[in-house]
């Protein structure tokens, strides 16, 4: 069974603001995007493609070690086609059996025991692909355009989903290629694959595995590296 990686990195964090695309801002004395890029790395990865920006010059500074099983690919205008395109270049090594695992850049924050879950799935499941997440705890409203509340969206039926998001190989390019024909752009890859008639399972992951996409979200991320490091370990207790 062969695992292989994609981080999908081409995006210049325009909600967050800044010269600095979020992935390469400081967090805990090293760009964002490392600690994702050390944390997805705990799989068992053939090879981990990051998709970047055709002109991005501060992948460069990270001095990656040619041994290190990671490779570059140019990414797209939107993280759906960034993520095509690392499968693409997986192509010829990757079997459409094998399973790729697609992390966010901004979420340095995953927990190895969460991701040993995951992989689990693909041990002992046939479904085509799993994703990690956890279980909504807040009321959840329908708002109009003006922000008016219409109704309300039963908690129970709703998760939060994270990354990483885990599929077959061939299910995944042929979902993407299937979205990309049909011009449509999905939230995330589970959505592709789910539009594409697949079943995908949902994995509890500690509701720590934040992405960085508002300012307070780095103080946030750079708190909970502070408190593993703290406890001398990458993993802690999950707290709901």
């Amino acid at each position: 069974m062969n695992f292989w990686g994609v981080i999908a990195a081409a995006g210049s964090g325009r909600r967050f603001g800044g010269d600095v695309p979020k992935q390469y801002l400081p967090l805990a004395g090293r760009p964002v995007i490392c600690w994702s890029i050390k944390a997805l790395q705990q799989a068992p990865l053939r090879a981990l493609v990051v998709a970047l920006d055709a002109d991005d010059r501060h992948w460069p500074s990270l001095a990656i070690d040619a041994e290190s099983r990671i490779e570059t690919c140019v990414g797209g205008a939107s993280r759906q086609r960034s993520v095509l395109q690392a499968l693409l270049a997986l192509e010829g090594r990757a079997e459409a059996d094998d399973w790729v695992l697609v992390h966010d850049a901004a979420r340095p924050c995953l927990r190895t025991d969460d991701l040993g879950k995951l992989l689990g799935i693909a041990r002992r499941s046939e479904a085509s692909g799993a994703i990690l997440g956890w279980p909504a705890d807040n009321a959840l409203k329908r708002v109009s355009e003006t922000m008016a509340v219409l109704g309300d969206v039963e908690r129970r039926d709703c998760w939060n989903a994270a990354t990483p998001q885990m599929f077959r190989h061939g299910v995944l390019l042929g979902a993407l290629r299937q979205a990309e024909a049909a011009a449509i752009t999905h939230a995330d890859d589970a959505a592709a694959v789910l539009a594409a008639g697949n079943e995908v399972r949902i994995v509890d992951c500690a509701k720590d595995n934040v992405k960085i996409t508002q300012a307070d979200d780095l103080d946030l991320a750079s708190a909970i590296i502070a408190a593993r490091a703290g406890n001398g370990r990458q993993d802690g207790r999950k707290h709901r």
